[in-house]
């Protein structure tokens, strides 16, 4: 039991003491009760809202490595089974990676100036390693098991580490006919970077560390622990730093606490949230699924059950055929016998009330997840001002995840592949191997994905112009906002577009003020 420290009487105690000692004592009495009770009524331990609230206490990975492995079968099975989960995690996907982020090459021109020279040699550079990086990067060899290209490889990695928590990417090389290069990635999923039964206490969740916590090791299977028909399940220990010091396995997470080693699934804040609320769902559905089958009960004081109907007067015969059950017919007239009485069954669905409850439990969900309810369930109805606002909010998480993406994933694969350019002569790099402030500035990249999306497309056009026009922005920034792509590339084909316009005696001019399109001959 912790035991409470008095707080020593200061110079100001002292000071009153001396003058007022009654005054002195009060005020010491209240500092020792502060000190008792505490400052936060969160902490007290003697409210009734909190004295059965016992958090567990320990480390980043003492509160998180016992739990994953169930936290990634049922975040799996909610990506598989719950819609509300599903939408969750492809809305963050399809925003951040969409059909991929692409490197525009920017050299630091200030380093290589002594090596490159001129402007339009470093132009020629930026331009050239871009065509190498795309050229690797749309063949599916860049994918170890030559399935996808780099920008699926892209989506399936994030997937894979929102889903699971974490995901490693392996440098690999394995030449093909006619492909100029080697380098390859290997996408492997957690579950199989686990600690082997050796004793090793360094080998935290098959991560191994040194002394500083940083990894030096990862200790990968042959195959996903569960595929037992794959034959007996072996590890490898693979180095995190080839020989050279270049980073050869890379761990892809989301460190939220100093000190984590492995990340945990983007739902796991939510995960029982969406579970009953999928039930919640299922249940409903099932109930007005009933309720439209209309179902009547007939209930009788005899033993012997429901007696023959009688039909009304007109008929030719005085009583119904006696059969398993008995149908609605249109316009059918139908007496009941004595002691017989009609009883629907009506369970009130669908529910009232249903729409307005999953709404309120959204709305949580979505701000655990930083996606605005709008964007989590895909659904405008409020004016133009809160539908735009609900977007840019969402942008700043889809931005900020994107950056991560391009820093844990993109960046390091595209200096993989220019070094390899550069080794094998594709691309002329003085100074590249021999110092590492040269070698980091012919590796500078900005990485661009798909753009945001526009509400209103007027409006966002006009407010991109001004902003070029103020001078706080740029035509390649406005470009790759809007529109996405190069600004460069879509000059380049608006000058030659302008070119055959021209000669064909057409003039075209843009009136910023209604964004219309104007021809003279």
């Amino acid at each position: 039991m912790n035991k409470i420290k008095i707080p020593p009487q200061n110079f100001v105690d002292k000071a009153i003491s001396w003058i007022a000692p009654q005054a002195g004592l009060r005020r010491w009495q209240a500092r020792t009760q502060m000190a008792m009770l505490g400052g936060y009524t969160g902490a007290s331990k003697s409210r009734r809202q909190t004295q059965t609230w016992a958090p567990i206490k320990g480390s980043g990975n003492n509160v998180t490595l016992d739990d994953l492995p169930v936290l990634r079968d049922r975040s799996r099975d909610l990506l598989r089974n719950a819609p509300l989960a599903v939408g969750a995690v492809s809305t963050v996907v399809t925003n951040v990676v969409g059909t991929g982020l692409k490197p525009q090459a920017h050299i630091d021109r200030n380093v290589l100036k002594p090596y490159l020279k001129t402007d339009e040699a470093m132009e020629e550079w930026e331009n050239k390693a871009e065509r190498i990086f795309q050229m690797w990067a749309d063949n599916r060899d860049c994918d170890i098991t030559r399935c996808q290209n780099f920008a699926e490889m892209q989506a399936l990695v994030l997937r894979s580490c929102l889903e699971s928590g974490d995901v490693f990417a392996l440098r690999k090389y394995k030449e093909h006919d006619g492909n100029p290069f080697g380098t390859s990635i290997q996408i492997v999923e957690a579950d199989r970077v686990a600690t082997p039964d050796e004793d090793n206490e360094k080998v935290v969740a098959g991560v191994e560390l040194d002394d500083d916590g940083a990894p030096v090791a990862y200790h990968i299977t042959n195959h996903h622990p569960d595929d037992y028909d794959q034959g007996a399940l072996e590890f490898a220990k693979v180095d995190a730093f080839d020989e050279n010091g270049y980073r050869q396995v890379l761990h892809i997470f989301n460190r939220n606490r100093p000190g984590m080693t492995r990340g945990v699934p983007y739902l796991a804040p939510v995960i029982e949230s969406l579970k009953q609320l999928d039930r919640y769902t299922e249940a409903e559905i099932m109930a007005a699924v009933i309720s439209s089958m209309f179902t009547i009960f007939v209930k009788t004081e005899s033993e012997e059950g429901l007696q023959p109907m009688v039909p009304m007067s007109g008929t030719e015969s005085t009583t119904l055929p006696r059969g398993d059950d008995y149908k609605l017919s249109p316009g059918a007239i139908l007496d009941l016998q004595p002691n017989e009485a009609i009883e629907i069954a009506d369970p009130k669905r669908p529910n009232q009330s249903f729409d307005g409850f999953v709404q309120s439990i959204l709305r949580q969900i979505g701000v655990a997840l930083e996606l605005p309810f709008e964007i989590l369930i895909k659904h405008f109805t409020a004016s133009y001002s809160a539908a735009q606002a609900a977007l840019v909010e969402a942008w700043k998480t889809f931005s900020a995840r994107r950056t991560w993406m391009a820093n844990q994933f993109c960046q390091p694969v595209y200096e993989m592949v220019i070094s390899e350019a550069i080794a094998k002569g594709f691309l002329d790099a003085p100074g590249f191997f021999s110092d590492p402030f040269v070698r980091a500035a012919y590796l500078g990249a900005e990485w661009i994905g798909p753009p945001r999306g526009q509400i209103d497309q007027l409006k966002e056009i006009r407010a991109a112009a001004y902003r070029v026009d103020l001078g706080v922005s740029t035509l390649e920034e406005e470009t790759a906002q809007i529109t996405g792509g190069s600004w460069e590339t879509k000059h380049i084909q608006r000058a030659k577009e302008q070119k055959l316009r021209t000669e064909a005696g057409l003039v075209t001019a843009i009136d910023n003020d209604t964004g219309d399109e104007k021809d003279e001959e």
